[in-house]
């Protein structure tokens, strides 16, 4: 069990990193790609926003510089303006592999702010109203929004071809339900009901 507070936060934002990053596994460049909403929520396109969200909080927030501004995935502000999904989605020249190279490098990049700053240390959040914030808030921040995305892949990727859970060796599904009947159950329940 881990108690360290900082230890503690850094396994949970491990965690839903991980469990994101499974969610594109196997899937070929089309489906990870294809726009799954109608706000156009794809899952290659999820790994490159909260790419750039780590970016943004971990670099910028503690007067931490991306080593590598150029760099093909990174969002800026000029990107923002002429496409505010700028980090939505992954041009057709960028492989799957490398959003997921990517991520990891900024994966490195916010551990060590985590790593070499206290979580009392205070930074700025240009884009908040209130912007002065702490290494704990932030960690704690990004771990939610990452949550929240996570889910997002979870269900776009069971819509793909039926895998779900939070990783490949645990799906934390309970075994032997007949899924296809629990379904039929749910529809007959909501069809109860009036559409619309």
């Amino acid at each position: 069990m881990i108690t360290e507070p900082k230890a503690n936060l850094k396994r949970y934002l491990d965690t839903v990193r991980e469990a994101l990053l499974w969610k594109l596994d196997g899937v070929g460049e089309r489906d990870l790609r294809l726009p799954r909403t109608p706000t156009g929520t794809n899952l290659l396109g999820i790994v490159r926003h909260v790419a750039n969200v780590e970016i943004g909080y971990f670099g910028p927030t503690f007067g931490r510089a991306w080593p590598e501004p150029d760099h093909p995935l990174v969002v800026d502000d000029a990107d923002y303006d002429a496409d505010p999904q700028a980090d939505w989605w992954v041009p057709a020249e960028v492989s799957a592999a490398e959003v997921v190279a990517f991520y990891r490098q900024v994966m490195t990049f916010s551990d060590a702010t985590i790593a070499d700053l206290p979580l009392e240390a205070t930074g700025s959040v240009p884009w908040w109203s209130d912007g002065e914030v702490t290494l704990h808030q932030v960690v704690t921040h990004v771990i939610v929004d990452l949550a929240r995305h996570a889910g997002h892949a979870d269900i776009l990727r069971e819509a793909i071809d039926g895998a779900a859970g939070l990783r490949v060796d645990v799906s934390n599904l309970p075994d032997g339900v007949d899924w296809p009947a629990y379904v039929a159950r749910l529809r007959l329940v909501a069809e109860q009901f009036p559409a619309g």
